[in-house]
């Protein structure tokens, strides 16, 4: 099982990118899927979850009404839309999956399988 995570890369503040997730080796619609970040010298944390039927979605309170997580099971992916995009968004962006679950996971040890993240860098 391998997820790739794609789309990073330097934008201005206020600026959009979308990540994208891309599952090879398991189906991904069996799974929750999250995306997670890490900036320099602190903890990952959680961006937004989905979960395995697109139903449902979950962000983190620091991304509300800015990020969009989708995903596209008929693709095997799960893609992140970042809007109005701060400096404070800076860092590693990892994607994941909670393979066969039915919940909507937030916490990093729930979820089974990563991607090698993709960097995201927001100039002010």
């Amino acid at each position: 099982v391998q997820l790739q995570a794609s789309g990073g890369g330097l934008v201005q503040a206020g600026g959009s990118l979308r990540l994208s997730c891309a599952a090879s080796g398991h189906t991904f619609g069996y799974s929750a899927a999250g995306w997670f970040r890490q900036a320099p010298g602190k903890e990952r944390e959680f961006v937004a979850a989905i979960r395995r039927s697109g139903g449902t979605t979950y962000y983190a309170d620091s991304v509300k009404g800015r990020f969009t997580i989708s995903r596209d099971n008929a693709k095997n992916t799960v893609d992140l839309q970042m809007n109005s995009l701060k400096p404070e968004d800076t860092g590693v962006y990892y994607c994941a999956a909670d393979y066969f679950s039915t919940k909507l996971p937030t916490r990093s040890y729930e979820y089974d399988y990563w991607g090698q993240g993709t960097q995201v860098t927001v100039s002010s």
